[in-house]
């Protein structure tokens, strides 16, 4: 199995990053909203969408929102906990496959919710799914990490306890991957998962949008959406088609 379908369908994972919550979409949503802006009313796909947290709020704020993920478990707990809401509905879907094609005002992808793949053809051919989703004057967001910036700080190893469970994590550049090793027990049991992300660039992924036809209008360097820079921890692109 591939280390996404395996790390992000496990229980453990909502555990570990329990620190991304509904407080922390809602400050980065409500400057998006301001700064694209994202007019209300609108069409928005978030894809990979997680638990649906990004989803769930930007519904609540008066758009029409669908969000798509490959894990079961996450989509079953969107649609448990979010049932209630108006304007959201949730899928299980591969982000790499077109959704509804020429349908979507903005398509989000957050939370460096892409470069998962081997081969540069295969991020060219999921960006290219990606925009397919978006209608004539749509708008692609993507929300990645800083490579360069990262990389200075590696190889890292680091400890993280949540809900009593010890994360021993380890994070290398092995080729043109950022792996992340993380080792843990709970109940008894040892566990091991990974994620694995290609290195992109903020030059491979000028390379990746001129092939494409994507054309950058917007770059912001964290999630306070202030202006990037080699410092900053985030690479946000705000993408329309050309």
């Amino acid at each position: 199995m591939v280390w996404y379908k395996d790390w992000f369908n496990s229980p453990y994972y909502p555990i570990l990053y329990q620190h991304r919550n509904e407080q922390e979409a809602r400050i980065f949503l409500d400057k998006l909203c301001t700064k694209v802006p994202l007019q209300k009313n609108t069409k928005i796909l978030d894809v990979p969408c997680g638990r649906g947290r990004h989803s769930a709020y930007l519904a609540q704020n008066g758009y029409h929102v669908t969000g798509i993920d490959l894990s079961p478990e996450s989509i079953a707990y969107a649609k448990e906990n979010y049932k209630d809401l108006p304007n959201l509905e949730f899928f299980l879907h591969d982000m790499r496959v077109p959704f509804r094609e020429g349908y979507y005002d903005y398509v989000l992808n957050f939370f460096t919710s892409f470069g998962y793949f081997e081969t540069e053809a295969e991020n060219i051919a999921c960006l290219q799914a990606l925009a397919n989703n978006l209608n004539e004057n749509g708008k692609l967001i993507i929300d990645f990490f800083n490579t360069e910036k990262i990389v200075q700080t590696l190889p890292l190893q680091e400890q993280k306890v949540a809900q009593g469970i010890t994360f021993f994590i380890k994070k290398e550049l092995q080729g043109k991957f950022i792996t992340k090793t993380i080792r843990f027990e709970d109940k008894g049991e040892s566990y091991c998962f990974q994620e694995r992300v290609m290195a992109i660039t903020l030059q491979d992924f000028r390379i990746y949008f001129q092939q494409l036809g994507l054309v950058p209008i917007q770059i912001y360097g964290n999630y306070l959406l202030e202006p990037y820079d080699e410092s900053k921890p985030r690479i946000i692109w705000v993408l329309a088609n050309k």
